[in-house]
Order: structure tokens, then C-alpha cells, then sequence
């Protein structure tokens, strides 16, 4: 009864992970992801809105039963995987009723997109790469704001008496600091202003895009590429001790078949020898007589 129940439950999980189903749920999420969008077009005929709620609500319900699929296949294991967590909770939000409070709860079903990271095995490992970089990106992050905390007082001090609008208080001298940093307008809205008061102030704009655009958002790049490569190393070593592991087994059934065999071709002899000898034994045996 255990091995018809383990087998069952090994078919069940081969199907969950097979690629069969996984394009199954990765094409009903494009589905969705589609149908969706569509909802935020001013569409008003019968067909088109009566349409689109029942494809949901079959999507929904294949993914609850994805869902179900799993646990049965998994059980407790189920809950060790940060992708099965991040699918229930997706899910969960889907089902919300669509009244009361919770209509605002039912504009997240934007989210079931996003099951494409759990899916697709290309956007896993970007994804994990990126929380694999969260530990460096926050040191990172500490300086950056450092630096802006140390800026942004600077120019209250130096431009925030002849330009309050853009540098009069902390906050709002961040605020212009990050508009120079992401270099959208800073020339022109921000720089040529000041630069009518303050003809040197380009120098302090110039030093804070290098520090801050130049320098250290570049090594949010560099500190993400490194944990891809990271990332992609750890798969290559996870498959050769996946391949050794199937060599080391296949070696072990290499030898007990010759053991077996040996131990055949031993029962041979014997029963043939044993044969030979009972055969001589007729033939003296008649002789004598």
C-alpha cells in the first residue's frame, strides 16, 4: 500500500514539474495578463464584459488547483518554497471577494503576472540573483543616502537664500539633489536658476553627478552582475554534483550487476560440473555391469 502511495505521489510531482504543465500555467498567465489589460479599455459592449469575468474566473480556478496540485503532491514541503509562498499569496489576493473593502484588494490581481518569476526558470534566477544582491545593494544604499544627506544641507546653506524654492529645506533640497542625479532636467531646471545667483554652482553639480551617477549607482551594476555570475556558478556546481551523484549510482548498479552475473555464471559451473560428474558416475556404473 506505501509503495502504490509513493508512486502515485512521485507521477503527481513528475506532472506538477513537468514542462508539459508549467507552459500550461505559464500560457494562462499571458492569458490573464492579457485579458487584464483589456479591462482598461472603454469597452462597452455586452459580449466583451461578459466575456472577460469568466476567463478570469477559469484562470483563477486552474490556478487554485495548481495550487491544490502541489500541496497534495508536496504536502509540508510545500511551505519550504519561497515561489510556493509567493503563488499562494498571489492566488490568495485573486479570490478576494470584489466588495466592500477588499475592491481595493482586487485591483492586485495586476500581480498574478508576476507568477511568470515562479514559472519560468530564466526570470527565477534573475529574480533570486537580485535578493541575492540585497545584502551588498544595502551597504551601497547607506552611502548613497550619506552622501545625499550631506548635500542637501550643503545647498540649503550655500543656494537655499537665493533659490528656496528648489533648495529652501532639507526635503526639498533632496528632492531637487535626486532630479540632478537621475539627470532629467537638471540643467535647465535646476543648475541655470541657481547659476544666475551663484556662477561657481555648476562645480558642486558636476562633482555630486560624478560621485552619484558616475560612480556609485554603477556599482549597484556591478555588485548585480556579480551575483548573477555567482548565481550562475552555483547552478554549474549544483549539476556536476547532480551528475557525480548519478555516476556514483550508476557505477554501484554497475557492480552489483557484475556481482550478480558472476555469481550466475558460479551456479553454472556448478550445476554443469555437477551434471558431468553424475553422468560418469551412470556410465562406470553400466560398465561394472
Amino acid at each position: 500500500m506505501s509503495t502504490a502511495t509513493m508512486t502515485a505521489t512521485d507521477r503527481l510531482i513528475a506532472f506538477v514539474e513537468s514542462a508539459l504543465f508549467r507552459n500550461f500555467i505559464l500560457g494562462l498567465i499571458v492569458i490573464n495578463a492579457i485579458t487584464l489589460g483589456l479591462e482598461t479599455f472603454p469597452v462597452r459592449q455586452a459580449w466583451f464584459l461578459s466575456i472577460l469575468p469568466i476567463v478570469d474566473r477559469v484562470v483563477v480556478s486552474v490556478f487554485v488547483f495548481e495550487l491544490i496540485l502541489k500541496f497534495i503532491a508536496y504536502r509540508m514541503r510545500f511551505f519550504k518554497s519561497g515561489w510556493n509562498w509567493f503563488d499562494l499569496i498571489v492566488v490568495g489576493v485573486s479570490i478576494m471577494p470584489d466588495a466592500g473593502g477588499f475592491a481595493v484588494l482586487r485591483s492586485l490581481r495586476i500581480l498574478r503576472v508576476f507568477r511568470l518569476f515562479s514559472v519560468m526558470p530564466e526570470m527565477r534566477k534573475v529574480i533570486e540573483a537580485l535578493l541575492r544582491a540585497i545584502p551588498g545593494m544595502g551597504a551601497i544604499i547607506a552611502v548613497l543616502a550619506l552622501m545625499f544627506y550631506v548635500s542637501s544641507v550643503m545647498a540649503v546653506k550655500l543656494f537655499g537664500g537665493t533659490n528656496p524654492e528648489l533648495f529652501g529645506n532639507l526635503g526639498e533640497s533632496a528632492l531637487s539633489l535626486f532630479q540632478v542625479m537621475t539627470l532629467e532636467g537638471w540643467a535647465t531646471e535646476v543648475q541655470n536658476p541657481v547659476r544666475e545667483n551663484h556662477g561657481w554652482a555648476w562645480i558642486f553639480f558636476l562633482v555630486f553627478i560624478v560621485l552619484t551617477s558616475f560612480a556609485v549607482l554603477n556599482l549597484f551594476i556591478a555588485i548585480i552582475v556579480d551575483s548573477l555570475q555567482a548565481k550562475h556558478f552555483d547552478d554549474e556546481d549544483a549539476r556536476d554534483e547532480e551528475a557525480q551523484e548519478e555516476r556514483a549510482e550508476l557505477m554501484h548498479e554497475i557492480r552489483a550487476l557484475r556481482a550478480e552475473v558472476s555469481a550466475l555464471h558460479s551456479e553454472l559451473q556448478r550445476s554443469s560440473s555437477g551434471s558431468s560428474s553424475d553422468n560418469m558416475a551412470s556410465k562406470a556404473a553400466d560398465s561394472s555391469e
